[in-house]
């Protein structure tokens, strides 16, 4: 039996490459052969399109309409929507085929986060993602996440801005969508100065001042590529990385994926939304979270705020910067 099938995941970085184990269990795992298409937007469109379980990437500027004529022409058996949004049901009413949507859990989510309340199920998001798939009897196959860089792909420059080239480096991937999913600088500071291998700072360019502030109160140790390079020339320094510590951001699943000793720090969000790191099972490299627990304010959010509601940051200020280097040191003698 061979079936097409459309994945839809607009956006973000960390969003679609968690959906990276559902493309390769149904192209590995489906009784027939599986020709996979995804959706995504124009601008994500480098995280999927080689991924080699994926035939064939549709993108979007800004409105679905843009891909109606496409969508028809397919004649896709099955729609997986693991965005499940206004948009993405407009592509599968514009496309054939029998539609299988993940739940997003909306109600459980405010419950947490607006009466503390946990009704979300104890389960990793990727097995959320899968659970459509159970209609083909596809599972998770305990492999974690998938990146892939273009072929042949390297970034040698990196060496020209600063990147180490004979000693092992610890990526610090300082940003976070909002200001409550970042450490406070100083906090970052303190860290850098505790660990005893170089540190390469990366992030977009909304990130470059804070990385020169670092930069200049630790001295050598640190290195800003903050704001100089692309998703895949960070991903390719994080694959050469000792190790990363990360907020809760998409550079922590791109970590995860290349399964690299990793220090995850959760400010407002909390794992129990259930988009912690994702290891293989077998052969994992050590992960450890970082969080304030027993916090009455934490989750304030499912996403996050540019200010802390409660005006004390306790779930940052509170991490244990001794805890988080000391972790990171111990990377040098795996």
């Amino acid at each position: 039996m061979k079936a097409k099938f459309l994945v839809i995941r607009f956006s973000s970085i960390g969003d679609i490459i968690l959906t990276s184990p559902v493309v390769r269990c149904l192209k590995n795992q489906f009784d027939g052969e599986a020709e996979i298409h995804f959706v995504t937007k124009n601008k994500f469109k480098y995280l999927v399109e080689h991924n080699p379980n994926i035939t064939k990437v549709l993108t979007i500027k800004d409105k679905v309409s843009e891909i109606t004529e496409e969508l028809k022409a397919e004649n896709y058996d099955f729609v997986i929507d693991l965005h499940n949004n206004l948009r993405s049901g407009q592509v599968k009413r514009r496309a054939d085929g029998v539609s299988l949507s993940f739940q997003k859990l909306n109600l459980e989510k405010w419950l947490l986060v607006n009466l503390k309340v946990n009704k979300l199920p104890n389960e990793h998001i990727v097995n959320r993602y899968l659970k459509p798939l159970e209609y083909f009897d596809v599972a998770y196959d305990e492999k974690g996440l998938d990146y892939f860089l273009p072929p042949d792909f390297s970034f040698e420059k990196a060496y020209e801005l600063g990147l180490p080239k004979t000693k092992p480096y610890v990526v610090f991937a300082i940003g976070g969508s909002f200001l409550t999913k970042r450490l406070p600088t100083h906090k970052i500071i303190e860290i850098c100065q505790k660990l005893s291998h170089k540190v390469v700072l990366i992030g977009g360019p909304e990130d470059a001042e804070t990385a020169k502030e670092i930069e200049t109160k630790t001295g050598s140790n640190c290195v800003s590529l903050c704001g100089k390079i692309s998703v895949h020339q960070s991903a390719w320094i994080t694959k050469n990385a000792l190790g990363v510590i990360s907020h809760d951001t998409g550079m922590m699943h791109i970590a995860a994926a290349f399964n690299k000793p990793l220090a995850s720090v959760w400010g407002n969000t909390i794992p129990e939304f259930g988009m912690y790191p994702l290891m293989p099972l077998v052969d994992a490299s050590p992960t450890e979270i970082f969080e304030v627990k027993n916090l009455g304010c934490r989750p304030c959010s499912k996403l996050g705020f540019e200010k802390c509601p409660k005006k004390h940051f306790k779930c940052m200020e509170e991490i244990n910067s001794n805890q988080v280097a000391e972790f990171a040191n111990s990377w040098l003698q795996l």
